[in-house]
């Protein structure tokens, strides 16, 4: 069964840095599209990037500059570094998988890491 499990979320000052860490079980890194998603209180959950099959990787527009996502299949490990990190950044991030072919509505999903951007 597919498993995703989040960390390194917690608290950091207006222009400090996090490095997210999603782990995924088994080869799930290897054969599904796999990103982060965040989800702010009282908002949708929204795309902060994700990697395809055989594709580029996508950013929201707020994201593109500051955070990056990168993978470790050895150790079957997703990341998202974030830096210069903002208020707006106080969300709750995710961790995604969904299989090729698979509709949206059959992806996976961590419980989810909290990051909470404060002076």
């Amino acid at each position: 069964q597919v498993q995703l499990v989040e960390s390194g979320g917690g608290f950091v000052q207006p222009g400090g840095s996090l490095r997210l860490s999603c782990a995924a079980s088994g080869s799930v890194l290897m054969n599904y599209n796999m990103g982060w998603y965040l989800q702010a209180p009282g908002k949708q959950r929204e795309l902060v990037g994700r990697f395809l099959s055989n594709g580029p990787l996508n950013f929201v527009e707020f994201v593109k500059v500051r955070f990056t996502i990168s993978i470790d299949t050895a150790k079957g490990m997703m990341y998202l570094q974030m830096n210069n990190l903002m208020p707006d950044d106080t969300a709750v991030y995710y961790c995604y998988a969904r299989e090729e072919g698979a509709s949206e509505g059959e992806a996976y999903w961590g419980r989810g890491t909290k990051v909470t951007v404060y002076s």
